[in-house]
């Protein structure tokens, strides 16, 4: 991540600049989200690269979703160089590269909205503690097929957890991102199938977190590519079948001090400092208000529902993956010392989803009368949502609705976007919200129209 005031920044331009000449790349992608997490891109012809790294890129922010009014529209896109990659699926002669960017106004300051930027300041919040946020979320798609335009999408395959076929198209699909994934920088630790038929997961190595959120939004373009190319479709729908797991995006954490993790502590008997333990409460703190960022459709609300192996319990344990937060088992390695938070899913914007998580973790951090929960090791997966209740269990919101409730309820949340980011992203899921529920599916077809 360089930012336009980087003292490296000319020397990394430079470089950029002459990758560009010495490869004859012909046109440069720009890239940025919008509030939703999706992609925005437009090409600029490499014959200006210069002009662009020094200047940016204007567009009209009022088409951009979350990205203001059209009495403000003007936005500048100025490229980050260390986010600079050639695209390895362009191999023929008219090279093509992107380049990831942050956003501006017209005045030369930082326009607010930007999901970069959201994250961007929160990082910069915990720098001025001392504190350096790492993460590395676990990604879970399905890879589809489609036999005709008009048939319904289906798993590409019949397999499970952790099956193996290397003549398998599916096996060849993940090795063929893999390789993708580094030639653009990003280290690939994990690759394979998960427990439901046609899902994939893939990891990566943790890193700062804007990092992270830049190989994240990459990462996802890389699968949809490669399925493609392969006639299919990958989805990040966090619940696309009923009946089976969806996909999550379990995400690892760890915060470091002067070079040392700050969640690892000899003395304690398991391990963990009471600094992860402050960290751990503060999440749990703010999980209902910041559900809707880290779960931001409404079908990611059929994910997180009982006996599907995915988090609904506000609570936080060590080996059981039923709590929303636990500990995995890193063996008393010091640098592996972190805790991972199991309702983030793959459909959201990871830049808003980071800055969420890295804020509420510190509020806790920095809070001295914070109340630190019980760790529990209760299995709720197999609880129905009425036995939850009456057991007095406390849950995540159950809709898009209900936790939007939540989340426009919090001054923590407010504060964590800024106040006009806040109703752009609230407005946006509403509008959102609303389109889902209008809808009559075949279920209630089924179920009603022959009722008395």
């Amino acid at each position: 991540m360089i930012e336009k005031n980087d003292p490296n920044r000319k020397e990394l331009c430079d470089a950029v600049i002459e990758k560009v000449k010495e490869e004859e790349i012909k046109f440069i992608y720009l890239q940025f989200t919008d509030i939703h997490g999706i992609i925005k891109s437009f090409e600029i012809n490499s014959k200006r690269i210069e002009d662009f790294f020094q200047d940016g890129e204007n567009f009209d922010g009022s088409s951009i979703t979350g990205y203001g009014a059209i009495e403000e529209s003007d936005k500048v896109a100025l490229p980050d160089p260390s986010t600079f990659y050639m695209l390895p699926w362009r191999t023929n002669s008219n090279r093509v590269a992107r380049v990831i960017c942050d956003i501006y106004k017209p005045d030369g300051n930082r326009y607010e909205g930007d999901p970069r930027y959201i994250l961007q300041r929160a990082v910069k919040k915990a720098e001025e503690h001392g504190f350096k946020y790492l993460c590395a979320p676990e990604m879970e798609f399905f890879i589809l097929n489609q036999e005709a335009r008009e048939a319904a999408f289906k798993p590409s395959d019949m397999r499970g957890y952790f099956d193996y076929d290397p003549y398998d198209i599916n096996e060849r699909m993940r090795y063929s991102i893999a390789q993708y994934c580094d030639a653009m920088g990003i280290e690939i630790e994990a690759l394979h199938h998960e427990v439901a038929y046609g899902q994939h997961e893939i990891d990566f190595r943790y890193d700062e977190a804007v990092n992270s959120a830049d190989n994240t939004i990459t990462i996802k373009a890389i699968i949809k590519i490669v399925a493609a190319m392969n006639n299919m479709t990958a989805t990040f729908m966090p619940k696309p079948f009923d009946g089976i797991n969806g996909s999550g995006m379990h995400c690892h954490q760890s915060l470091w001090k002067n070079g040392t993790n700050a969640f690892y502590d000899e003395n304690d008997k398991d391990n963990i400092s009471l600094l992860m333990k402050k960290w751990i409460a503060g999440q749990l703190r703010h999980a209902k208000a910041m559900c809707a960022v880290l779960s931001s459709w409404p079908n990611s609300y059929k994910r997180l529902v009982p006996g599907y192996e995915a988090p609904v319990y506000i609570a936080w344990g060590f080996r059981n993956r039923s709590p929303l937060i636990r500990v995995p088992d890193f063996h008393n390695k010091s640098s592996a010392a972190r805790c991972e938070i199991r309702c983030p899913d793959p459909a959201g914007n990871p830049y808003l989803q980071f800055a969420v998580l890295l804020q509420t973790g510190m509020d806790g951090v920095l809070s001295n009368d914070i109340e630190i929960p019980e760790p529990t090791d209760r299995n709720v997966y197999h609880l129905t949502t009425k036995e939850m209740i009456k057991e007095g269990i406390n849950s995540l919101p159950g809709s898009l609705s209900e936790a939007l409730g939540e989340f426009y309820s919090s001054e923590f949340m407010k504060e964590v976007f800024g106040e006009e980011p806040f109703k752009n992203f609230y407005y946006a899921k509403l509008e959102e919200n609303d389109a889902y529920r209008v809808i009559v599916s075949e279920w209630e077809r089924n179920r009603y129209i022959n009722r008395l």
